[in-house]
């Protein structure tokens, strides 16, 4: 009797022992591709957030899990602000009575005639910046963070992607048509100063590159983009699951933008019109398939943004596997920038970032 008891005692401690957190599971895995950021954690300013759906009869609910989350600690978002102004773009334009995210439009000056619905479909196939400037044009940095405040996400996004205006206060008019003919124009609007962000790491690394000369000072990120982790995936729990939220934190979209939206997530670089080698199925999906050019199994479907600038790699994903009938969202981040160099294209990309994050998503999911 005092054998078994003590067999008993053994097992229960073993047990308690040996870590429930998916994340803390992964991130012990012996598979070099997460063993090499896992053992040098402190160099890549990793943050992830796991969440599994569960469902239960007609209810759902989350289960979730975080890794050195912390919204005070700086990291550049890259192309993950297009998931909330692709969403803003289109609750502000149902508004409207003479137009809708179908309507031809340009932007003041520039020759190229989109729609709102074209912006973001070329922003979730391959994270165009024109696309997205586009929307922000409409937008305007004030109405965009308001509307995120009004909503309880923490964010700050103060400018355009990729052009020397970046940080240009004044908005440019919006011209729409039907036809040839202009049917509406929106007003340009002066924004507010952007205010450096008082963040722990807002400036990084030991240099950077300005044009082809070398400036040997931290750069200071504090007047950019800044969309947290949590914001991220708080974003992301508010479109698929808008039901479990207040009526004040949801995007109010229509059913049809909504659905629109939703699906255009998921399209794949070629369905968007991309036919190009450069953009392989796996192009903008980081987590599961990110170090990986070959076709993505069907079963598996992911409706993301992902953010690659600076040496940050980040994606935050809603994951269905139609096998299992499971479902996922997990938002993570990662830098690699060995040299601590910015903007000198010298990055650990395909070598490190990519293949962790692949095996991540792989290992959460599976």
């Amino acid at each position: 009797m005092r054998y078994f008891v003590l067999i008993v005692i053994i097992f229960f401690s073993s047990c308690k022992n040996e870590s429930t957190d998916p994340i803390e599971t992964v991130l012990a895995s012996s598979n070099p591709k997460i063993k090499t950021i896992a053992d040098a954690i402190g160099n890549h300013e990793v943050q992830i957030l796991f969440t599994e759906v569960k469902r239960e009869k007609d209810s759902v609910y989350f289960e979730d899990y975080s890794f050195q989350v912390d919204d005070n600690i700086y990291f550049y978002p890259a192309s993950t602000v297009k998931l909330p102004i692709a969403i803003l773009a289109l609750e502000k334009i149902k508004d409207h009575a003479l137009i809708d995210r179908n309507t031809l439009f340009n932007v003041e000056g520039d020759s190229t005639k989109t729609t709102v619905s074209n912006a973001i479909k070329k922003i979730f196939a391959v994270s165009d910046n024109a696309a997205y400037n586009r929307l922000f044009e409409y937008l305007g940095k004030d109405y965009i963070n308001r509307k995120l405040k009004e909503k309880g996400i923490n964010a700050r996004i103060s400018h355009r992607l990729s052009v020397d205006n970046s940080t240009d206060l004044k908005t440019k008019p919006l011209i729409f048509y039907n036809q040839n003919q202009v049917i509406f124009k929106t007003d340009s609007v002066i924004n507010q100063p952007i205010n450096p962000l008082n963040l722990n790491k807002i400036t990084k690394g030991k240099g950077y590159m300005v044009n082809d000369s070398l400036v040997n000072n931290s750069m200071d990120f504090s007047l950019k983009n800044y969309l947290s982790v949590t914001a991220l995936h708080q974003i992301m729990k508010r479109l698929m699951f808008p039901e479990l939220y207040p009526y004040d934190q949801q995007f109010h979209l229509t059913p049809n933008d909504r659905t629109f939206l939703i699906n255009t997530m998921s399209i794949l670089p070629h369905e968007a019109g991309y036919i190009s080698d450069d953009y392989y199925e796996s192009y903008v999906k980081f987590l599961v398939f990110g170090d990986s050019k070959k076709p993505m199994p069907k079963h598996i479907k992911i409706y993301n943004k992902v953010g690659n600038a600076y040496g940050y790699l980040t994606d935050c994903a809603y994951i269905v596997n139609e096998k299992t009938k499971k479902e996922y969202i997990i938002t993570a981040t990662i830098h690699v920038n060995k040299n601590q160099i910015f903007n000198d294209n010298v990055y650990e990309y395909d070598t490190v970032g990519f293949p962790f994050l692949a095996e991540l998503g792989r290992q959460l999911i599976e």
